[in-house]
């Protein structure tokens, strides 16, 4: 009785040596085993550049930009605009839109279509397109003229007060009247370059006041 139980202290003595070695290969046989049936991490999919699709419609809106004191800037109105997040742009049908410079100055136009950046700073105007300045006083009092553009397409920049095109355009000034191939008007310095064919038609000053 006593040799079969000094053989199983010694058995289980010899265990206790192997027991550190057993548990470590335990461990390491179930590691592998998690590792080899973990799941596979999902590979980082570069995102994808925006193509020019609208991601929003309005129908029948209108579109207000203010100034930081809180003063209208600017408001567009269409019968349905398409937003495109690509290029951060809003196409109007049947676009008219109105903008009031910092100085008072009014200035609205219309066309079949326009094309407005994110900050609504720019418009072009493509079919019919028409821009107008309403008559005014400048800020030391000198009377500023209507004056009316007028061509396929016309860029306007409300930011800057300017109105380009590279296209056939007519500007009426007062009663003047003009003609050219292409234009950039600058309202800042009231001056017009009109190129290519450029045709004018300047009618007489009314008569003054008889004394």
């Amino acid at each position: 009785m006593k040799s079969a139980w000094r053989m199983l202290r010694d058995a289980f003595d010899r265990l206790t040596i192997y027991l550190p070695i057993i548990l470590t290969a335990v461990l390491a046989l179930g590691t592998y085993w998690l590792v080899r049936n973990a799941p596979e991490m999902l590979a980082p999919q570069a995102q994808e550049a925006p193509t020019h699709e609208p991601d929003y419609f309005m129908r029948n809106f209108s579109v207000k930009n203010f100034l930081p004191n809180g003063d209208l800037r600017t408001e567009v109105f269409g019968k349905e605009g398409r937003h495109y997040p690509d290029t951060d742009t809003l196409e109007v049908d049947q676009v008219r839109w109105r903008s009031i410079s910092p100085e008072g100055l009014v200035t609205h136009g219309s066309a079949d279509r326009g094309v407005s950046n994110g900050d609504g700073t720019e418009i072009q105007l493509f079919g019919n397109a028409i821009v107008i300045r309403d008559a005014a006083k400048s800020p030391t009092g000198t009377p500023l003229p209507r004056l009316e553009f007028r061509g396929e397409f016309l860029h306007a920049y409300l930011d800057t007060e300017r109105v380009k095109s590279d296209k056939p355009v007519t500007l009426i000034r007062g009663s003047d009247q003009f003609t050219s191939d292409s234009m950039d008007y600058d309202s800042l310095s009231g001056v017009a370059n009109l190129k290519g064919r450029v045709r004018g038609l300047l009618m007489p000053a009314p008569p003054g006041p008889k004394r």
